[in-house]
């Protein structure tokens, strides 16, 4: 059992006086009150540290070592307690963001710089990972924040739709004949899974794949005519007007959202922090 700060408190105040009335009238207790703490504290210590006699109290060989310590632990102790008070009332300190590799590039560069410059005292620690882990992550405190796609409703979470997205089938303008048969994806994705099971409703063109975990490498392959690629509009981005959708093949819509925890909220730093990332995100809207 740890010793609590009270409790060494009062443990310097007798060994100062030597005598427990007169320190339990300094500390404004009861004397038997604070013999009631130096009895938790040898018990915490699991060993014996004053000793009583008529004359008032000394310290033991350990009750003198733990004097020597207990002004520095409760010195840390304050600090640590002031550090925490003003990281829950000021954005400072890191915060974990999970976001898609992909969405990252088309969101956090537009405002990073404004953010990181608008809280001197923040450090973010960014974790790329498809949008389902970094939601149960979030969900299981390792992250703080998430930037995902399409997360499914959870008691703990808070869930904020930032702005829409559309996959569909692309390919580009000027794809050779020989390639339209070729599909380029990234299989692990719901909307690919998804996607791909309407086509096969069809008759599938598909009779060559190229599969990657990069959604940035699809839009590379898309964009240099290795085939027909599965792919979000945004991802594109610029680059769009250099190819066209396969109208006759379905669409996903997809939802970007920013999701944390309802506990998170309650510090004011947490509050100021998501509402500024609220207000960046929904520019890109």
């Amino acid at each position: 059992m740890m010793p609590n700060a009270n409790d060494l408190m009062a443990f310097i105040e007798v060994t100062g006086t030597g005598n427990l009335s007169r320190a339990a009238e300094r500390l404004g207790v009861s004397q038997p009150a604070l013999s009631q703490a130096m009895k938790r504290l040898e018990s915490a210590m699991d060993t014996q540290l004053l000793l009583r006699s008529k004359s008032g109290v000394v310290p033991t060989r350990a009750g003198n070592k733990l004097l020597s310590e207990a002004r520095q632990l409760l010195e840390q102790w304050e600090r640590l307690v002031t550090d925490s008070q003003k990281e829950s009332t000021q954005v400072m300190g890191t915060y974990r963001l999970g976001v898609h590799t992909s969405v990252a590039l088309y969101t956090l560069s537009h405002f990073s710089g404004t953010l990181m410059a608008n809280f001197p005292e923040l450090s973010l620690q960014l974790e790329h990972d498809l949008s389902r882990r970094i939601t149960e992550r979030v969900v299981s405190f390792q992250l703080d924040f998430g930037l995902v796609v399409n997360p499914v409703n959870h008691p703990d979470l808070v869930i904020k739709e930032i702005f829409q997205d559309v996959v569909g089938f692309y390919q580009k303008k000027s794809l050779k004949a020989a390639n339209e048969n070729v599909l380029i994806s990234d299989p692990d994705l719901i909307q690919t899974q998804e996607l791909l099971r309407n086509v096969k409703g069809k008759k599938n063109p598909f009779h060559r794949t190229i599969f990657s975990s990069s959604l940035e490498v699809v839009k590379a392959l898309i964009l240099g005519g290795a085939g027909v690629g599965v792919i979000p509009e945004r991802v594109l981005g610029e680059e769009i007007k250099k190819v066209k959708r396969r109208e006759e093949f379905s669409t996903f819509k997809d939802r970007i959202c920013l999701v944390y925890r309802h506990d998170f909220q309650k510090s004011a730093a947490a509050r100021a922090l998501s509402a500024q990332l609220l207000t960046y995100l929904k520019e890109l809207s």
